[in-house]
């Protein structure tokens, strides 16, 4: 019977589904017919329920997205935990299906090798397509979805769809400024080069590194810009880095949606100056609008909801 088992195992390892090879080794090793009936059915019922219950059932989606992370993304010693795996699962799966342009990874320490690596693994895995790119923008990592950037940055220059809020700590208040302006156009022009070049690349397992160009960017403005933001900021950066939102009212936007078995995750967070809220009304309602819009086209998230809130703080740090 030990005999019996092992050359059964061997067959089951190989994925051997040839029940005349079955039929021929219990021959081998049982001389009595009637214990030969019983093993053949007894060990041949028992690989057809493995093989059609066991193995596919062997790893959810959601636990190959947490295993994905915890393995690929430790920090030091410690990994993420199966919270905040899944948060980022959420975002990611946002990205592939265009509900997002961008996320910028910062759930821990973990390099723009290890983030590049925790998306090799899942597309490798088809959890999400090989649109996805790493992007390494002066030690900040994204994860980019290229096609949906480049549109978001289209729409500014075409339509004027995002507002630049100007916070220099010089201003009494924080004002709206010319999106195309000649430092903005320029830095704009260098991000759309930048997005049409990443969709151009056949490898997507290397993380894309930005040149010196981008050391002359303002990343708040660049930030707001690749994540989808209706309002990004903007200072002068050569003068301050100091900004005039200290004690400013802030009307915050947050966007969230659930996921599988329920799991809720931001998707959105940004903020506008309550002072010019009025003023940007329209555009912030557009945005809402094409956010549903994309999101009734897909079946990965479900329960958009979009929420405002107002903050004051003494202090904000971009």
């Amino acid at each position: 019977m030990l005999l019996t088992w092992i050359s059964f195992t061997f067959l089951f390892k190989s994925k051997e589904k040839n029940l005349h090879s079955v039929r021929s080794l219990f021959l081998l090793y049982t001389g009595n017919r009637f214990v030969q009936s019983l093993n053949y059915y007894f060990f041949f019922f028992s690989f057809l329920y493995i093989w059609c219950h066991v193995i596919p059932t062997a790893m959810s989606t959601q636990e190959l997205f947490v295993a994905a992370a915890r393995q690929c993304l430790s920090a030091g010693r410690k990994s993420l935990s199966v919270s905040q795996s899944l948060d980022l699962a959420v975002q990611v799966s946002a990205l592939d299906v265009g509900l997002k342009p961008a996320i910028l990874y910062d759930s821990n320490r973990a390099s723009v090798d290890q983030v590049q690596q925790y998306l090799s693994s899942l597309q490798s895995s088809q959890l999400v397509s090989k649109s996805l790119h790493t992007l390494d923008l002066n030690g900040n990592t994204l994860i980019v979805n290229p096609v949906a950037a480049r549109f978001n940055l289209e729409q500014l220059i075409d339509y004027g769809n995002v507002t630049v809020v100007d916070i220099c700590h010089t201003l009494e208040k924080p004002t709206i400024t010319d999106p195309l302006r000649a430092e903005l156009k320029s830095m704009t022009h260098d991000l759309l080069l930048l997005l049409r070049a990443i969709e151009d690349l056949k490898e997507t397992d290397k993380a894309h590194t930005v040149g010196e160009k981008s050391e002359e960017w303002n990343l708040c403005t660049v930030f707001g810009l690749l994540l989808g933001y209706p309002v990004t900021y903007w200072f002068d950066q050569t003068k301050s880095f100091e900004n005039c939102l200290s004690m400013t009212p802030l009307t915050v936007t947050t966007a969230s949606a659930a996921w599988q078995a329920g799991h809720r995750c931001c998707l959105y967070s940004f903020s506008v100056p309550a002072v010019l809220l009025e003023e940007m009304q329209h555009k912030l309602e557009n945005w809402r609008i094409s956010l549903r819009e994309r999101f009734q086209q897909q079946n990965v998230l479900k329960d958009l909801t979009v929420c405002q809130s107002t903050v004051t703080l003494p202090s904000v740090c971009l």
